[in-house]
């Protein structure tokens, strides 16, 4: 059972997320003041690779697509442990 759909589309849609978080962030004139901003980019970057690897692994053959699958599940992992390093200093931020 392929997994690849199912990280494409969750993949885009925490992409549009953390744009959206990023815009934010930007235009209240936060970025100066935390690192929030840097960690929500490499999260976007992670979910862009993600989104490709997925893409391309339903495109692919069958043994380079397990592996492009299997890549793009690790990165987006990666990503989803971003979210939640950037939710915690969201709200360490927010009490402080």
């Amino acid at each position: 059972m392929s997994k690849s759909p199912h990280i494409l589309s969750t993949s885009s849609n925490l992409l549009g997320f953390c744009l959206v978080v990023l815009t934010s962030i930007k235009v209240f004139g936060k970025s100066a003041r935390t690192i929030i901003d840097e960690i929500d980019a490499l999260a976007i970057l992670f979910f862009i690779i993600s989104c490709i690897l997925s893409f391309l692994s339903m495109r692919s053959l069958a043994e380079r697509g397990r592996k492009l699958e299997q890549v793009a599940e690790y990165i987006f992992l990666g990503g989803l442990i971003l979210l939640l390093v950037m939710t915690v200093l969201f709200v360490i931020e927010s009490f402080s």
